[in-house]
């Protein structure tokens, strides 16, 4: 028969093996996770834009590939890994300030729940939106027709607009996860009105970097007198 002397002991036994147990347990796996099947992922990963809340969603390879198609009709569209650069660019300081921007900066893509283009660019609350003047976009789309290959929700013009260390607008075609990126680079450096020196620094690094990765973009097919197209 166990006495209470033997019981206390059986006690701190069950207690030693429990603890090591639970020292010997495997961690579970740190870092991000796939916000749809929930398995982990690299901290370089790709997205998925949720088309109605217009929100991106870190996601796995597999969940990634499910949504590649864009001729589907889905809620869910895959952030491509296209870089492509505009040169020339046709857009001089008159048509930047038609655009009412209010600073050096935007992106632009097609949002095709709106079935429009919208505008945004970076500040110290992050993407801020404009109200795009549709004539004045259709003035920089008539002289830059190559810009419209640009696929919809999943991928953005980045422009910068000329200024006292550029005498032309830069143009790059980007994954819009690039774009969302670089306004939460500058909202964390961001000073004063116009985001300050650091900012500006952290801006030219990125172009820096995009500029590596894009390739020239295209010349847009050109119709013939017979309709054909080259």
């Amino acid at each position: 028969m166990t006495g209470p002397g033997n019981a206390g002991i059986d006690s701190a036994s069950a207690l030693s093996v429990l603890r090591r147990i639970a020292s010997t347990r495997p961690a579970q796996p740190a870092g991000e996770r796939c916000e749809m099947c929930a398995e982990p992922i690299a901290e370089a990963h790709q997205h998925v834009v949720d088309l109605e809340s217009r929100s991106l969603l870190c996601t796995c390879r597999p969940c990634y590939l499910l949504f590649t198609d864009s001729s589907a009709h889905l809620r869910y569209r895959s952030v491509p890994d296209r870089y492509l650069s505009f040169e020339p660019f046709e857009l001089g300081q008159a048509q930047w300030d038609e655009l009412e921007i209010p600073v050096g900066l935007a992106f632009f893509f097609f949002n095709s729940a709106l079935g429009r283009t919208a505008a945004f660019y970076p500040s110290p609350a992050g993407a801020t939106e404009s109200e795009l003047s549709l004539d004045a976009w259709a003035s920089v789309q008539a002289a830059n027709p190559a810009i419209t290959m640009l696929t919809p929700d999943t991928e953005a013009l980045l422009i910068r607009s000329p200024g006292p260390d550029r005498e032309r607008a830069d143009c790059h075609l980007v994954p819009i996860d690039a774009c969302y990126e670089l306004v939460g680079r500058l909202r964390r450096v961001w000073k004063g009105f116009d985001g300050g020196q650091e900012s500006r620094q952290e801006l030219a690094g990125f172009f820096d970097r995009i500029s590596s990765r894009s390739r020239p973009a295209p010349a847009p097919a050109a119709a013939d007198p017979e309709g054909r197209h080259g």
